[in-house]
């Protein structure tokens, strides 16, 4: 069955906040220019750890973005989604209840949900034997951002969190996506959120031996792992039928989504469970491999995961998979876990519209292993017509998405 603009769903706004600062367009700079925003690690208690950096959202002035009847109840991840959606909002030309009512939806992806609020009273309960705040337990639950979300829009569609580690992000999105071809909702408003860089998650990436000690290099040779991140990301969909009635110019077209389960190891990854998420979210949208243009990979800087998101490309691509321009920004904004594929859209997005692949910095030499075009250290102009967005995650869930230009 055709699919006509009463179904076909568009990016009609997005807003973020990442290690490059406020906004969609900071971040896509700091992507497009490969300027990394990984620093080194501030805490607010002693830490011991091995790893001193991380990529940490700076300056961010959580009054300034949030009223203070509500900042009570939200931890810096939900601080981060609500400032991303008040300009993905403002981007899509809504004013705060023009979406308002039953057909909206709200999605939202994070992998932990309010890990500086568990970090906080789990050191007061341990270490100081102090009183609990009493509103930790509304602050920490990985659902207080799409609610929050959902009362700032007065949204009263399917409202609810997606937490399926570093797929998180993509899984919110593509739902987003099925929510408004489905019917079950007219428009959505998606993204993912995390801040999750606290004592704990730090010792614990670390004992994991994944985080680098200096600089992640994916798909390169030397590469010796990832560097934490966080932040948030934020995108307004709707029907094209909708945006055009309104006479506003989206940013894109979501076209097609892709998910699956490798069932295989929790930590492990292997060929299969990605490729046929791509292969999905190909068949999705409508497009053959040779339609893609630029592939934005999930491209950890482990050594691994490096190795099999290439071999799990050739599956897909063929041979066209060694030319095809597929990058990695995480070194440019962390590893922002749940929030990643987020993060990594707005930057697919941009390089479509600005007609740019984004760079793979910190490359020393080229992987046998990882065979593909990893756009290494500078920028490249090029034609994307279509462009595809890869999140993989432990325990082996796997989410795609491919965007086309309108």
């Amino acid at each position: 069955m055709a699919v006509t603009n009463e179904r076909r769903v568009v990016i009609s706004g997005m807003g973020a906040v990442s290690a490059a600062g406020l906004g969609a367009e900071t971040l896509w700079a700091a992507a497009r220019e490969g300027r990394s925003q990984v620093r080194p690690l501030r805490l607010e208690r002693p830490y011991g750890g091995r790893i001193k950096i991380a990529a940490q959202v700076p300056d961010f002035d959580p009054a300034a973005h949030l009223e203070p009847e509500i900042l009570p109840f939200c931890d810096p991840f939900t601080q981060y989604a609500v400032t991303a959606a008040d300009e993905a909002m403002a981007q899509a030309g809504f004013a705060r209840k023009d979406i308002a009512g039953p057909r909206t939806a709200v999605v939202i992806g994070s992998g932990i949900g309010g890990s500086k609020t568990i970090d906080d009273e789990a050191y007061k309960a341990y270490a100081l034997n102090e009183r609990a705040d009493p509103l930790c337990v509304p602050r920490l639950i990985p659902s207080a951002a799409p609610t929050m979300l959902g009362m700032r829009f007065s949204c009263n569609g399917p409202t609810f969190t997606i937490a399926s580690a570093c797929s998180s992000a993509t899984q919110a999105i593509g739902v987003g996506l099925q929510l408004i071809r489905s019917g079950a909702a007219d428009r959505a408003i998606v993204g993912g959120a995390e801040a999750a860089v606290i004592n704990g998650s730090m010792r614990s990436w670390e004992v994991l031996r994944v985080l680098t000690p200096d600089l992640c290099r994916p798909f390169s040779i030397g590469r010796n792992g990832m560097t934490l991140g966080e932040g948030a990301a934020v995108f307004v969909l709707e029907t094209l039928a909708a945006a055009e009635a309104r006479g506003h110019a989206p940013l894109c077209e979501l076209a097609g989504y892709g998910t699956t389960s490798d069932a295989f190891d929790a930590l492990r990854p292997n060929v299969e469970g990605p490729s046929a998420a791509m292969a999905q979210a190909l068949a999705d949208a409508g497009l053959e491999p040779g339609g893609i243009d630029y592939l934005n990979a999930h491209g950890t800087g482990t050594y691994a995961n490096d190795i099999t998101e290439s071999e799990a490309i050739l599956r897909v691509f063929g041979e066209r998979g060694r030319g095809l321009p597929v990058s990695s920004t995480k070194p440019i904004h962390g590893h922002a876990l749940g929030a990643s594929g987020a993060l990594e859209l707005v930057s697919t997005i941009c390089a479509m519209r600005d007609q740019t692949a984004p760079p793979t910095i910190n490359f020393k030499a080229p992987d046998p292993k990882c065979p593909i075009d990893a756009v290494p250290h500078e920028a490249r102009r090029t034609q994307i017509r279509a462009a595809m967005s890869n999140s993989f995650a432990f325990g082996g869930i796997n989410a795609v998405l491919v965007v086309k230009r309108l």
